[in-house]
């Protein structure tokens, strides 16, 4: 299939610039000015609208196998490719846990029938994500884009030793859910003054950064890739930036609320829920720095359906976890790029080139590569609707925010998968 893409402006080089953009079959095999409309399958006129690499999310949870009552492999990549993604990394809390190429392969059988973009997944770490025994990582490490317990800390510090000494051999990333369960003492939001004021049980900063420094000092030890997920805390920020400045193997990434939103912002709605938490606007005045000066490496959804029962229990009792796949790019274009606090090129930076780079999946624009692209028409302006959602899951903190950037259409090599043109 030949496909046209007429008068974009298309981010290329670290640069936007005017141009035509040609597809055959799976690559891009032209950029350049005033492409003759013949010949093709299919032309579209981009004027106006933005002609972005495809964006990577390397933190996704599509709930298939064992919960597809959440969420299926063919919903929550749907729902990537309608928020402009087209390379996912789909996260290993499943039934059964992908802690074996047998139990994995349940996993892959599902992702090559159903995925509609590129997904990646993870091993476990340990098996059943228990943190008792080490999972078969020499046997899965060929199938899997890293090993991750995420959902789970791994508690202890041996196993976690032994975890990275395997993935150094194996050059295998450990990415890793960092808590420690011996200092949440029940709780459910971050605590903070929200929870004061509204008698809710709090959950500490420094059960996310202590086992960060622990990890980091591992991390030293072996020489192993460690990649921090979902950090939410100032402590986190600094012990990061402290142990890349000394040459340590630690890249990190955060999340579109807790770059947006503080607890100050909470209600009293299971969609404000999800681990770790949101947490005080000190940590997000600190992880907006860390994106800014590089601490940060880049920027990921946690993207985490529950069904709508589960998430209907308030702040106490309804299960962690928000989505953001279809919501993500537009919440941080209209929050972080329209007043300036960093610019384009920075966001697509965060959401495709150092995701690319650091875990070796997705591609840029350029002559030669496949055709992963995303359309965003960067002035619609409109208020998220989550019942309009692709996702099964519908909880997220930005329902009803007004937001900038509409995604258009999203081309996986080569492939319309989503068109709103």
């Amino acid at each position: 299939m030949k496909i046209l893409l007429k008068n974009a402006t298309i981010f290329t080089n670290d640069e936007f610039k005017k141009s035509d953009l040609e597809i055959t079959d799976e690559k891009i095999t032209n950029i350049s000015s005033n492409i003759e409309a013949v010949g093709f399958d299919v032309v579209y006129d981009l004027n106006n609208m933005y002609l972005l690499p495809g964006l990577i999310d390397v933190h996704t949870h599509l709930r298939e196998p064992g919960f597809i009552y959440k969420e299926t492999i063919a919903t929550g990549s749907m729902a990537g490719a309608k928020g402009g993604y087209t390379s996912i990394c789909a996260m290993p809390n499943l039934n059964p846990t992908p802690d074996s190429l047998e139990n994995l392969q349940v996993e892959l059988d599902a992702i090559k029938k159903d995925a509609k973009i590129n997904v990646y997944p993870y091993g476990t770490i340990t098996k059943g994500e228990k943190g008792q025994e080490l999972a078969d990582l020499d046997e899965i490490a060929n199938y899997v884009i890293a090993f991750s317990d995420d959902g789970h800390g791994v508690q202890n510090e041996e196993m976690m030793l032994s975890a990275m000494e395997k993935a150094k051999k194996l050059n295998k990333m450990i990415v890793a859910h960092c808590e420690d369960n011996s200092l949440l003492n029940g709780g459910y939001i971050h605590d903070g003054e929200y929870a004061k004021i509204h008698g809710h049980k709090g959950i500490c900063s420094e059960s996310e950064w202590g086992p960060i420094k622990r990890d980091i000092e591992l991390s030293r030890k072996t020489g192993c890739h460690y990649h921090v997920c979902h950090i939410s805390t100032k402590e986190s920020v600094e012990i990061i930036r402290q142990a890349k400045k000394e040459g340590v193997n630690v890249t990190c990434e955060t999340g579109p609320h807790y770059l947006t939103l503080n607890d100050m912002n909470l209600q009293e709605e299971g969609r404000f829920k999800m681990n770790p938490p949101i947490r005080s606007e000190e940590d997000r005045q600190a992880l907006i720095e860390g994106i800014k000066d590089g601490t940060i490496d880049m920027i990921i959804t946690d993207h985490a359906p529950h069904s709508a029962e589960e998430k209907s229990k308030g702040l106490q009792g309804s299960a962690m976890g928000v989505v953001g796949l279809e919501v993500a790019f537009p919440v941080l274009y209209t929050n972080l790029v329209k007043p300036g606090i960093i610019t384009l090129n920075k966001l697509l930076e965060l959401m495709n080139t150092n995701p690319r780079n650091i875990f070796k999946i997705g591609t840029e624009i350029k002559v030669g590569e496949k055709a992963d692209l995303t359309v965003y028409d960067l002035n619609e302006n409109y208020n998220i609707d989550s019942s309009k959602f692709v996702s099964m899951g519908k909880a997220t903190p930005f329902d009803g925010n007004n937001v900038y950037g509409k995604c258009k259409m999203t081309i996986c090599e080569g492939n319309i998968i989503f068109n709103e043109l």
